[in-house]
């Protein structure tokens, strides 16, 4: 299957639900089958809905807080020298991150569907965060899965959760980390998805919720291109998009409107969490080599050992910490539209520290991997170039991590 210019990536894959003949699909019980074949029927209408999209264009404007910035980082360019550094800084977003689009888009879905119960997964909590202010914005009911070794780790964030009335479902299999939750909030879904919704919480899982996510993660490319054409005229010769990737919800929102232009006009750089330097885990199945395998609902590049079991991740970063990777990117890193790559816990602090230094950005640990390749790859590149990192995040809920490793930044 050729890739197409002029259709989103979302809507490229076969009758099956597979991108390149062999990312995604919907591996899921017989009890599932329904739901989501009913699921996608209503979502294939839902996006062509006048009345739905007159929603869903009001509350990203008026509830979100479209559009986010768009900035230059001066001093920080005049600091590296070589390439301009600029940001998206979608952290700027109702809640601080991107996560706020998808979960909008479905509590809007929930309560077209006439259900009153809403269920996600979260690892770094803003996606938990942000569906429960999703929820309490429209009346529904939410209940958020999650990891009990990332309750620990981003307290800001499950206080948020508690304060919008969610509940906090606390995950001790496995590694206690976002892998676990999403298998938990999916086995619940099993058993009451007659009245209950399902939002995931990235572009990962059965076909249909990669393409809910995408569709409304793609907001911010949407908004991005714009800016462009407005700050520079037009869209310039050497531009390299550069986004953090777990799951992979912002990178594809921020690449969506750009995927079809030429890769040596526009480059999309994914960069995945390496770990922490000295260990032999990490959450990179893209840039270490990980084979092909099923993990929720979906097959993509998993992290996993030589009897295909998972592996477990190990990173700084909640929100990367998952051995598993959307489709998409899968099915871009094998066209070769987009280079994947990774950064180490200690790369990702040393960003923090050089953009807290020279600018008034409180990019979260998950962006900070992507500025970390920024400013890698800056001094090696002349003016003419444009760096773009998605800041997606911002940084509030990882206060405890930043002032244990490296103490108080003025």
């Amino acid at each position: 299957m050729k890739f197409q210019k002029n259709i989103p990536l979302i809507d490229q894959h076969d009758k099956y639900g597979f991108w390149g003949g062999k990312f995604g699909g919907s591996f899921i019980p017989e009890t599932l089958k329904k739901p989501v074949e009913d699921l996608t029927i209503s979502f294939s209408k839902l996006r062509k809905n006048s009345e739905f999209l007159k929603k869903k264009n009001f509350y990203f404007s008026n509830y979100i807080g479209s559009p986010t910035p768009f900035i230059k980082l001066s001093n920080l360019s005049n600091h590296l020298g070589g390439a301009q550094i600029w940001a998206k800084v979608v952290s700027e977003a109702n809640g601080g991150a991107h996560k706020i689009y998808n979960a909008t888009v479905h509590a809007l879905i929930c309560k077209s569907l006439g259900k009153k119960y809403i269920v996600g997964d979260t690892g770094a909590g803003y996606a938990g965060k942000m569906l429960s202010m999703a929820a309490k914005k429209f009346g529904l009911k939410c209940k958020i899965f999650m990891g009990a070794k990332d309750i620990k780790r981003q307290k800001p964030n499950c206080d948020a959760m508690r304060r919008n009335g969610a509940e906090i479902v606390p995950v001790y299999t496995g590694s206690q980390t976002l892998v676990d939750a999403v298998s938990e909030c999916m086995r619940y879904w099993v058993s009451n998805c007659d009245r209950t919704h399902m939002c995931v919480g990235s572009t990962v899982g059965p076909n249909i919720f990669v393409k809910i996510c995408g569709w409304s993660t793609s907001q911010i490319s949407k908004e991005l291109k714009q800016q462009i054409k407005e700050e520079f005229k037009k869209i310039p010769k050497r531009i390299k998009l550069i986004n953090c990737v777990g799951g992979g919800s912002s990178a594809y929102g921020f690449w969506s409107e750009f995927i079809k232009y030429p890769k040596d006009q526009i480059e999309l750089i994914g960069v995945e969490a390496g770990g922490p330097k000295r260990s032999k885990l990490h959450a990179a199945p893209l840039s270490r080599g990980a084979k092909l395998g099923i993990l929720h609902g979906a097959a993509s590049y998993v992290c996993q050992n030589n009897e295909g079991q998972i592996n477990e991740t190990e990173s700084i970063s909640a929100g990367l910490d998952y051995p598993g990777v959307s489709p998409l990117h899968c099915y871009l890193k094998d066209l070769k539209r987009a280079r994947y790559t990774l950064a180490t816990d200690e790369e990702a602090l040393n960003a923090y520290k050089l953009i807290k230094k020279y600018e008034k950005l409180n990019p979260s640990l998950e962006p900070c991997h992507a500025f970390a390749e920024a400013i890698k790859i800056a001094p090696k590149l002349n003016d003419k170039t444009i760096l773009i990192v998605n800041s997606c995040g911002d940084a509030k809920k990882d206060r405890d991590i930043l002032r244990k490793r490296i103490g108080n930044l003025k």
